[in-house]
């Protein structure tokens, strides 16, 4: 399901940043309103939003003005207002962004099943109602997901991609891959109230509304006190004078009708809402008024307690979203830094990456006295008492909710470390930030490789990446653009020696793959014996998007894996695919949870390194025996041909500049 027309029913700020965002993607988009007053507002949001964004690449002379305004009138050619649906008849991807009643969106969806083809997915930027809900309305419930935004759409880059229950695995993949299309980063998760950033971020402030309701709290020094401890970008009541009191207000009631009193709802929020002071969309006056607290509350906090009770709770329910089977570890915690700020080159850390740094023995004694004084809200989770019962304390025990590198004594490679465990070895990915395929890389991990093979008693070896969010993002397209001729086929060629041997030596090698494994990031996975792919893992072969190939054999281990006609697909699309799918295909062995990924790894490592050396070895090399090397040969050429092609310039170019790339057949 691709995506070349979309639309957005619902214009205002939000239609109109929505818009953009497609727009900017040079998709064409509809917005659609009952009145051309909202359409209008939507279209001139999106272009002040366009604006400021081309003056910030003017500033920094990355463009010219000339340049930004033909940019500029290049993106506001791709929308199109209307108050009809007559443009709907070729749409491909329908987003609906009315108001948050499933009485109006039931309605909208009704009248968008009609108005476009069979084909169109069906999508609702809904923050906490149900999908399932709405796809009843249609006839397509199958092609009907969740596709909420975070505000503002314009700045803020996570997508929560919510799965209901009639919600086929093709549109939950095609919905990840438009949102990665629309530059978004977008997470999967199943439908629950709230989902996941906003279940967490009410649980969490709800806390703190509590505490400062219960206590008479002074606000300023609240937010003080969780802003200087690092665990949020800005403490919750200014938070909430900026998304709106309205807004917020109307996700805490739902959440609280949806699990009870342990979501509080603070009462001065719902006086201050009644009154129409919702904070800066209605003048600035909300919690605050000109930098002063408009509701009753000086006592000082104690700001450790606020801070407990603020991470503790965090963590507890990103443990029972993982429980319930909602969403995994990691889409948790890249959902919390995408969605809610918790950027880790600030020092702020999501919930597990948070947990896992601290200690998780102490984590679990700290929730064990706040479950003492405050009751069942604070109840540790089973993975949590599970991962300390099994010694898998965090960072400084090499594994918590994540496993983390602990190489060998002595000297390492720069950007794969080695790490032996008895017979098994662990080959770490460490080239931050998003271990990339560079040439130090090849380097390095077949550096490695000859010391697994000399080891005495090592028969397996282990390939993860010590960076939890990614396990690798593809080649370093930098680096090799700036390789002569010569030195590109001389690393291309080591690079396929490498990889063949991982097929043929008599060490068995296997891939934890945590997270996204694109481009060369995937063809090293399938040059390993065994795949094990954590729940959030995602594969994809995106060189066609650069005008190249895969480089690596994904033109010839991917179809012994998945079949020629799927590899066919995924080389000539190059778009995501996501971990559920992977399994069904054959391109992985085994799908588990994020948690669970590196420990089910090694329990394979050691069982294939406890076989027989000589037969292991025998085994990988006549199984799918035939034409790989020769397929490998042709694959270098065809590499070589489109590298230097002038596609693969303007790809590349475009790739690095951030922008569509124009193709010219030459």
């Amino acid at each position: 399901m691709f995506v070349s027309k979309a639309a957005v029913v619902g214009g205002g700020t939000m239609g109109g940043e929505i818009a953009q965002a497609i727009a900017a993607a040079d998709i064409p988009v509809v917005v659609k309103d009952i009145d051309q007053k909202f359409v209008d507002a939507a279209v001139e949001k999106a272009r002040t939003v366009t604006e400021g964004q081309l003056a910030r690449l003017v500033k920094k002379e990355k463009l010219t003005q000339e340049q930004a305004d033909a940019r500029l009138a290049e993106v506001m050619g791709q929308i199109v207002g209307t108050t009809t649906y007559e443009e709907f008849g070729d749409v491909d991807f329908v987003i609906e962004a009315v108001p948050e009643k499933m009485a109006i969106k039931q309605a909208v969806f009704r009248e968008i099943d009609a108005a476009t083809p069979g084909h169109a997915i069906l999508a609702s930027n809904t923050s906490a109602l149900s999908v399932t809900e709405m796809a009843e309305t249609t006839l397509r419930a199958d092609k009907v997901v969740g596709f909420h935004f975070f505000y503002p759409a314009s700045v803020m880059p996570l997508v929560e991609v919510v799965v209901g229950e009639e919600t086929s695995q093709e549109t939950a993949t095609a919905a990840y891959n438009f949102a990665q299309a629309i530059k978004k980063q977008p997470i999967v998760c199943g439908e629950i109230p709230g989902f996941v950033v906003n279940r967490i971020l009410m649980a969490t402030i709800g806390e703190i509304w509590r505490a400062q309701e219960d206590q008479g709290l002074s606000l300023k020094a609240i937010d003080e006190a969780i802003a200087a401890a690092q665990v949020a970008p800005m403490g919750p009541f200014f938070l909430t004078d900026l998304l709106g009191l309205d807004t917020v207000l109307h996700v805490a009631e739902h959440l609280n009708e949806s699990y009870g009193e342990s979501f509080y709802v603070h009462r001065g929020l719902k006086q201050l809402v009644a009154d129409g002071k919702l904070g800066a969309k209605s003048g600035g006056e909300g919690f605050f008024k000109d930098g002063e607290q408009t509701i009753p509350g000086d006592a000082e906090p104690d700001a450790e307690e606020l801070v407990a009770m603020f991470t503790c709770r965090a963590l507890i329910e990103a443990c029972l979203l993982v429980e319930e089977g909602i969403c995994s570890v990691r889409d948790i915690d890249l959902g919390m830094m995408a969605g809610a700020g918790l950027d880790p080159r600030r020092g702020l850390l999501p919930p597990f990456w948070k947990a896992d740094v601290e200690g998780l023995d102490k984590v679990l004694e700290k929730i064990e006295m706040l479950e003492e004084k405050h009751g069942e809200r604070f109840a540790p989770p089973v993975t949590l008492k599970r991962l300390v019962a099994q010694g898998r304390l965090g960072l400084s025990a090499g594994q918590g909710f994540y496993p983390y590198a602990q190489p060998d004594e002595g000297e390492q490679a720069e950007t794969v470390k080695l790490e032996t465990r008895g017979k098994v070895a662990i080959a770490w990915l460490a080239n931050l930030p998003m271990n990339a395929v560079s040439p130090d890389v090849i380097r390095d991990l077949g550096t490695v490789w000859e010391r697994v093979k000399a080891a005495d008693g090592v028969g397996a070896m282990v390939i993860a990446s010590s960076i939890p969010v990614v396990f690798s993002a593809g080649a370093d397209i930098k680096a090799f653009t700036q390789m002569d001729e010569k030195a590109g086929a001389e690393l291309i060629h080591a690079g396929h020696a490498l990889l063949r041997d991982f097929g043929q030596a008599p060490v068995a090698t296997i891939a934890a793959v945590n997270s996204i494994a694109f481009g060369g990031g995937c063809e090293v996975a399938m040059a390993c014996d065994v795949r094990i792919a954590a729940e959030a893992a995602v594969f994809g072969q995106p060189e066609i998007k650069l005008g190249i190939i895969p480089g690596f054999g994904g033109t010839q281990r991917l179809p012994r894996l998945v079949g020629a006609n799927k590899a066919l697909e995924m080389n000539l699309v190059g778009d995501a695919v996501l971990s559920e799918e992977a399994l069904e295909l054959g391109l992985v062995n085994r799908v588990v949870p994020d948690h669970e990924l590196l420990e089910t790894a090694l329990m394979w490592a050691r069982k294939l390194a406890a076989q027989a050396p000589v037969a292991v070895g025998q085994v990988k090399s006549v199984s799918n025996k035939g034409d790989l090397d020769d397929g490998i040969e042709a694959e270098k050429h065809g590499f070589a041909t489109a590298f230097n092609s002038e596609d693969a310039k303007e790809g590349i170019s475009a790739f690095l500049g951030k922008r569509s790339p124009k193709w010219s057949g030459r």
